[in-house]
């Protein structure tokens, strides 16, 4: 069966030319206009993924991420301005997967719309080992993170990044490795979003996020996952 994919954008245009091309490249597509129509269509017939604006007439898209992430892990991959970086960070900030700033190449959106659906499914069929730092858990089997018994959100890239570094512990990533293990693509010179997904995922792991033990910097290296003394408990 064709993966399903919900567009959320008021360009009746663009939505026509992505549905024709993502129709084209094997998936189904369902296109609507406002936020308000594509939450009901998301209660409805839920997507695979959804392909979201940040300019919409009703509610903004940053208001429909969070009412999506409310009652949805559905993989979201938001438009943006071009040049926007604040819209970029804010969008990932609140559970955004990816962004995708206009105009853009219909290839290059091809590509991260199947990378996050790899991702997805690449979690959906499991992973043989839950990892246990003290009072951390991690399941990939069944894309859960806990602290203390406590389960805290993150999205899918959010999770596969954790995953990846965990699995790292001890070892620093640089940030173009961690996005080539969790995307499958070397990370742009310019791009930091991934700066924006770890200090997510500080805010779900770490007792003090402004000063963590867990995820540490190593300036001008990249990120290492920290074992620290609770991992012996």
């Amino acid at each position: 069966m064709a993966e399903q994919i919900l567009i959320v954008d008021d360009d009746t245009r663009l939505s026509a030319m992505l549905a024709e091309y993502l129709s084209g490249n094997g998936f189904a597509v369902h296109a609507v206009a406002n936020a308000t129509a594509g939450l009901a269509d998301l209660r409805r017939r839920p997507p695979d993924a959804v392909i979201l604006d940040v300019m919409l007439p009703d509610l903004d898209g940053f208001e429909a991420c969070r009412r999506i992430r409310a009652v949805s892990d559905v993989p979201i991959l938001m438009l943006t301005a071009k040049g926007e970086d604040t819209d970029r960070i804010v969008g990932l900030e609140i559970g955004a997967d990816d962004y995708l700033p206009k105009p853009f190449n219909p290839r290059e959106l091809l590509a991260r719309l199947k990378a996050i659906l790899r991702r997805r499914g690449a979690g959906m069929r499991g992973a043989p080992r839950v990892l246990r730092f003290g009072r951390l858990e991690i399941d990939p089997g069944s894309r859960s993170l806990t602290v203390d018994g406590r389960e805290c959100a993150l999205t899918s890239y959010q999770f596969d990044l954790l995953v990846a570094l965990a699995e790292n512990a001890g070892r620093v990533l640089s940030r173009e490795q961690l996005m080539e293990m969790v995307r499958g693509e070397e990370l742009e010179a310019f791009d930091r979003s991934i700066d924006v997904h770890v200090s997510r995922i500080r805010a779900a792991v770490e007792d003090d996020p402004r000063h963590p033990r867990r995820i540490v910097t190593v300036r001008g290296l990249g990120y290492v996952f920290a074992r620290v003394q609770d991992d012996e408990r």
